[in-house]
């Protein structure tokens, strides 16, 4: 039997009975179709393949029309246009919705070590004091520059005496090898890339050296209009979010090769651990206690301030009112 006739014959069982999974409409009354654009990282998609393989999300009555991005700064522009209802990305969560341009609803895990900093060393750079009047190649606006300016400012250095080049990553980590520039700020698994070409290159310093006091969220965000008719989606969204996640973090090696064998046969499965290694998550009744009490939030907020700063923008909405915890706190009732 398909999956998708064994879940609807489920449904009208459940209906039958006046029952419904979660609290929700039994899926007898039909599947809700969300248009959701993606990065394909581990640490952005890797719930999602998950709860689609294990039909968590069809279990709460979702069903995704996927798209695949290159970066956080394309999926936002498709939302914006109305081409996506909503997206799931890295450190650019907490740049459009400060525009007034989306809102947060879910998070996925914590880049913990996933933004890298990589120098050659024979050009003389052993210290951040180094890159002073000195060039780093990253894609600007993204978790990796986030990365590259709070690493800068914590080690008393003022970024703007630091030349930072805009380029795609793919191209800056090109450039770094080649070694038309002497550092490139970037994100996993490009620093597979770099250690492979460049065996004398050097990693400098990762995100991981400002956790907890600061720290790079990813998550899903939501368009303002879809957000605000559709609360009872997004709770189920979650509700299928969290037992993928779960999943993951109980039963690692069995998850990370799956998802390898099914959607990144390209990359060894050894780099496809090292990459979730270098990535934070939590069980989904542990975030409860980092949404509420504010440190989610803090943290959206710190890299917003960021963006404002960098972007210039204009009357700034901060994490408070376009991240609101409430929707993964009525919805994920047991904390732990």
């Amino acid at each position: 039997m398909k999956r998708r006739d064994f879940l609807q014959r489920t449904g009208a069982g459940l209906a039958a009975t006046g029952l419904s999974v979660a609290g929700f409409p039994a899926i007898a009354q039909g599947m809700t179709k969300v248009r959701l654009g993606y990065l394909h990282t581990i640490a952005v998609d890797g719930q999602l393949w998950l709860g689609q393989h294990f039909g968590h999300f069809a279990k709460h009555g979702i069903e995704f029309e996927l798209h695949r991005f290159v970066t956080g700064l394309e999926l936002f522009q498709a939302m914006i246009g109305g081409s996506i209802d909503m997206l799931a990305t890295g450190a650019v969560i907490s740049n459009f919705p400060a525009r007034g341009q989306g809102k947060m609803f879910l998070v996925n895990d914590i880049e913990y070590a996933t933004a890298q900093l990589w120098v050659h060393t024979k050009a003389g750079i052993s210290s951040l004091k180094d890159l002073v009047g000195k060039t780093v190649a990253t894609t600007t606006g993204t978790t990796a520059h986030v990365f590259l300016d709070t690493a800068l400012r914590k080690n008393g250095i003022d970024p703007s005496t630091v030349n930072v080049v805009n380029q795609r990553m793919s191209d800056a980590v090109a450039s770094f090898i080649s070694g038309a520039v002497p550092a490139v700020a970037l994100w996993v698994p490009f620093n597979i890339t770099v250690r492979e070409k460049v065996p004398d290159a050097k990693m400098l310093i990762d995100a991981s050296s400002f956790y907890p006091e600061a720290a790079i969220v990813g998550g899903w965000a939501a368009g303002n209009e879809y957000y605000a008719k559709n609360k009872p989606i997004l709770q189920r969204i979650i509700l299928g979010w969290a037992e993928a996640n779960d999943y993951m973090i109980a039963h690692t090696d069995e998850a990370l090769d799956l998802i390898q064998k099914n959607w990144y046969p390209e990359v060894p499965l050894k780099d496809l651990k090292e990459q979730f290694g270098d990535e934070k998550v939590f069980r989904s009744k542990e975030w409860c206690k980092l949404y509420a009490d504010g440190t989610v939030t803090k943290w959206l907020n710190q890299v917003t301030d960021f963006f404002v700063e960098f972007a210039k923008i204009q009357n700034p909405v901060h994490a408070d009112q376009y991240f609101d915890p409430k929707i993964y706190l009525e919805t994920i009732k047991e904390c732990a």
